[in-house]
């Protein structure tokens, strides 16, 4: 018959509140007493059930995560990095896909109510001010991944100083006439990578004194078809552009596409730089702005894990920095 908490608590010659203590790690257990618990849990091979310690600690030993459109070649990468630094704690990973705005906001109503996990990491959804109070009212640790709110942890990269790094090695090249494809802003779920990339593209342009030009810009989908249809459109005119910066590898993809059935070589007749620099980005050449994105998701859950040990902890900006990479797609 299996030894239970009762047994070790006769055998120490405490109650079960210390020894529940010791389990889960409490200071405030005497060393004397702490040394007999473990000599009787050691004595009967006691093994604490893992629910049971749940609901003394008020632990799920879970994490959320809320990430959208999971399955895009981004999140899937900074979900590597979250997956790595999760089983170096022993927890588990609860992943929750929003599509639509409503999915969004069930989640951030649902999961603050019910504590199904004993923290949140959310991947580019910014919370309004409202909602953002609501995690810090009922005491549920939120980090944010890609996505900004003064009232919780962010981890943001610098969007627009990335897209201004591309946009200074075209011209650095000699690039005069250069398209850009940015993503579209889906639903309202404020996705700021696209404005931030469009920023950093005028203020490289304006830096050198070449005159920013809205007819070369085109917003699409996130994806390569959308990537594709871009480039058509931009490779089509009287006078196209010789280099193509787009805001993700996955619709610099769909560039390489176009290019390619319209007989444009690249990166003789055009230069293209993606943004990202998921695995893909490699294998094609691709010239791109590379993201931290593993590191993005293994600090958010650092991040994440200290706000779960010290609720108390205030709110930190963690800026992260991107590099470009320089490949096949703009060099011979």
């Amino acid at each position: 018959m299996m030894a239970t908490i009762h047994d070790v608590a006769r055998i120490a010659g405490v109650g079960i509140g210390t020894v529940s203590r010791v389990i889960n790690n409490s200071s405030n257990v005497k060393p004397g007493t702490r040394a007999r618990v473990l000599e009787a849990i050691d004595q009967l091979g006691y093994k604490p059930n893992p629910i049971a310690r749940s609901m003394i600690s008020k632990r799920t030993n879970s994490i959320g995560v809320i990430a959208p459109f999971f399955t895009r070649p981004f999140f899937m990468e900074v979900l590597q990095g979250v997956e790595m630094a999760i089983a170096t704690y022993g927890k588990e990973l609860v992943l929750y896909n929003v599509r639509t705005d409503e999915q969004r906001d069930h989640c951030f109503s649902d999961l603050p109510m019910h504590r199904k996990v004993d923290g949140v990491l959310i991947l580019s959804l910014s919370p309004d001010d409202e909602v953002a109070q609501k995690f810090r009212h009922v005491g549920l640790p939120v980090v944010l991944v890609d996505a900004y709110s003064p009232l919780l942890t962010s981890l943001v990269v610098n969007n627009k100083e990335g897209a201004s790094q591309a946009i200074r090695y075209l011209l650095q090249v000699g690039h005069r006439r250069i398209g850009f494809i940015n993503g579209i802003v889906e639903g309202n779920f404020k996705f700021n990578q696209a404005t931030d990339r469009l920023e950093g593209v005028k203020c490289a342009l304006q830096e050198a004194g070449v005159a920013f030009d809205p007819e070369l810009v085109v917003a699409t989908e996130w994806n390569r078809v959308g990537g594709r249809d871009a480039a058509f459109h931009l490779l089509t005119r009287e006078v196209r552009p010789s280099a193509i910066f787009v805001a993700s590898d996955i619709q610099a993809v769909g560039v390489l596409e176009a290019a390619r059935s319209l007989h444009i070589r690249v990166p003789e007749e055009l230069a293209v730089v993606g943004f990202d620099g998921i695995e893909i980005s490699e294998l094609l050449g691709l010239s791109t702005v590379q993201q931290p994105m593993r590191q993005m998701g293994e600090e958010g859950i650092h991040k994440l894990m200290t706000l779960i040990d010290d609720p108390a902890h205030p709110p930190e900006l963690i800026w992260l920095n991107t590099t470009f990479v320089e490949r096949a797609t703009t060099s011979g």
